[in-house]
């Protein structure tokens, strides 16, 4: 089991005053703080070895070639994809879940088929929908949120997944609600109608255990910034049978085995997938970032965040008027995070004075419009815990928390 007092020692972001306090960083669901092994590994990589890949015979192309695609082959581990060949590196989970929308959707929906969403999605896996929706025809539907505890309504799954439905995406843990979604059940029951799965990882892929084969998924999708990693690149890991079924999205060099003046043919998957010059160099950070997680252990690091986010709920219920969102603690486990609102302060004004005490929230709908207006918000503040954080801040924010109640109360 990890240290978890000395693992902050490991992130030289946290090492800071803000507002002459000690930083007390609670935002990492959007996005998380870098270890210094990430950090070297990038700075390394471009001192070293930066050198365009796949198309150079000297030296510095073909070790960047090898770091490259080493970082691939270390992220289908990290996730237990069959083979490297199933992990297409994008710009991060909106890319990704756009990737598969446009090139899946576009070659396979049509005029009456269905797509099953659900209410508390992120607007990244809800606006592409939208769009191929649009230009498909296709219609979309979707499985209800039962309320302020932030759970799906698992009851009406049957009469919304009917064999019309084509696709089911859904979110593996919710980033205003924390919570953790039954994903694998809910891809063996869309597998039973004949739909394929898109799963957003981007809040699970760096705080729990991730085996693709074990929940059954056709496509998950995650970002490199929220798990250790730097930001820009991301990853899809699609089945090898549907990636080598679909067009291109975008056209370019390098996706490409023959070009004419009037037709090209592609190369096969993942290459099909990455026209252009590849964000490289992050990618082999991202490696790193699999190998620092893995060495703390994710099912110790979802044990640590989800006790602190059993914390943060439990110590937050004292507070006069506060309004949790998500399960509670008793109903099932919750991923590490907690949102609230209260009825006469509005989140934004909550992250400004929290500031003043160096403590780093985040107001707002967090990107989830609809659910929002469904439960009658119009935001929430969300405090996100990871690795670094301890329970100490936790009660850090709950002074800061009290001495704003009591400035807006008068």
């Amino acid at each position: 089991m990890p240290s978890w007092s000395t693992v902050r020692d490991d992130f030289p972001a946290l090492h800071q005053k803000v507002n002459g306090h000690p930083l007390v960083y609670l935002d990492n669901a959007a996005t998380a703080q870098k270890p210094q092994v990430v950090i070297d590994t990038l700075s390394h990589f471009y001192e070293r070895d930066n050198s365009n890949v796949h198309r150079g015979l000297h030296a510095l192309s073909m070790r960047s070639t090898d770091a490259y695609e080493g970082a691939r082959s270390r992220i289908a581990k990290f996730i237990n994809a069959a083979a490297p060949e199933e992990i297409i590196f994008t710009r991060g989970t909106t890319e990704s879940i756009n990737l598969v929308a446009a090139s899946w959707g576009g070659a396979n929906l049509k005029a009456g088929d269905v797509i099953l969403l659900t209410e508390m999605e992120h607007h990244s896996n809800l606006v592409p929908w939208q769009l191929i929706a649009k230009r498909t025809g296709a219609k979309l539907r979707y499985l209800p949120v039962t309320g302020d505890d932030g759970l799906l309504d698992l009851a009406r799954l049957d009469r919304v997944l009917t064999p019309e439905v084509k696709v089911f995406a859904f979110t593996h843990i919710s980033n205003s609600l924390g919570t953790i979604n039954p994903v694998t059940e809910l891809c063996a029951r869309a597998k039973k109608v004949g739909a394929i799965t898109v799963i957003d990882g981007a809040q699970a892929i760096g705080h729990m255990p991730v085996d693709v084969r074990a929940v059954g998924c056709d496509f998950y999708a995650f970002s490199g910034h929220k798990m250790a990693g730097v930001t820009g690149i991301g990853v899809l890991y699609g089945r090898r049978a549907l990636l080598d079924a679909m067009p291109p999205w975008q056209g370019g060099g390098g996706m490409i085995s023959n070009v004419d003046f009037f037709e090209s043919r592609w190369k096969p998957t993942p290459e099909r997938f990455e026209a252009g010059t590849p964000n490289f160099a992050d990618a082999v950070a991202l490696g790193a970032s699999c190998d620092y997680l893995d060495a703390l252990g994710r099912d110790q690091i979802q044990k640590h965040d989800g006790e602190l986010a059993r914390v943060a709920y439990e110590k937050l219920s004292t507070l006069p008027g506060i309004r949790l969102l998500g399960p509670a603690p008793s109903q099932q486990e919750r991923g590490g995070l907690v949102s609230f609102a209260f009825a006469d302060v509005h989140a934004h004004d909550i992250v400004t004075f929290a500031d003043e005490d160096g403590i780093a929230l985040r107001g707002g709908h967090h990107c989830n419009q609809p659910l929002m207006r469904k439960l009658g918000l119009t935001g929430t503040t969300r405090a996100s815990f990871y690795v670094y954080n301890t329970p100490e801040e936790i009660d850090v924010l709950v002074k800061s928390l009290q001495r704003i109640l009591k400035f807006f109360a008068g």
